[in-house]
């Protein structure tokens, strides 16, 4: 049985991952959030603990991921490098390997022309969080899944295609119930995409930024 610790657990992919894994597979799981009664609604289950508390407590972090198999982050913000570099110090002191985590497109200087040039000044003030975190990552050693995903949707569809580092960027958008899918394939097969970094988009979404702006 898989040991699952999730962080950043409140976030909405984190969510749609967290019903996959209780509805799909036998993992127990660990949810890392601030302010946990925000998940109340699990805090009966057998198969879940959740624990409250600041990602940047290492030594917390490093108690909650103790039994844990697979680490899924879902962490976000313009310190987001910070906040990684507490994860990864937990699994260093922990002798954890397996982190799957949420980044974005552009962390790689990925995405080309008008989009790639609309898509800098979007997310100027996170882009550098994203770099910094892929260069923490990689440093630290652990055997890491990063997930790049476009622009995200709340659409109820599952609809994605892949691209890997090296290759451009394709698509301005993907639904998170997408993201959620490619995040659940990995965490209950950790032996796939391993020091791998994955571009998620919806097939035919190419143009020069999403559909709504």
């Amino acid at each position: 049985m898989t040991k699952v610790m999730i962080v950043g657990a409140h976030g909405a992919m984190a969510q749609l991952v967290t019903e996959r894994l209780l509805n799909e597979t036998t993992a127990t799981l660990t949810l890392f959030l601030r302010d946990a009664s925000r998940l109340n609604q699990y805090a009966t289950n057998d198969r879940v603990t959740l624990v409250d508390g600041d990602i940047k407590d290492t030594a917390l972090v490093a108690k909650g991921m103790a039994d844990a198999d697979v680490i899924y982050s879902n962490l976000g913000g313009t310190d987001l490098a910070d906040q990684m570099q507490s994860v990864l110090a937990a699994m260093a002191q922990t002798g954890k390997r397996r982190l799957v985590y949420i980044s974005s497109l552009g962390a790689q200087h990925e995405v080309p022309g008008k989009f790639g040039a609309w898509n800098e000044q979007a997310i100027s003030a996170f882009l550098p969080g994203f770099r910094k975190t892929v260069e923490l990552v990689v440093a630290s050693g652990v055997t890491y899944t990063e997930i790049r995903p476009a622009w995200l949707t709340n659409r109820d569809e599952v609809d994605y295609e892949e691209t890997q580092l090296g290759e451009d960027f394709k698509g301005t958008e993907v639904s998170r119930k997408s993201v959620a899918d490619f995040a659940f394939k990995v965490i209950t097969q950790p032996d796939t995409y391993q020091n791998a970094s994955v571009g998620l988009d919806k097939p035919g979404t190419d143009g020069d930024q999403p559909s709504w702006v």
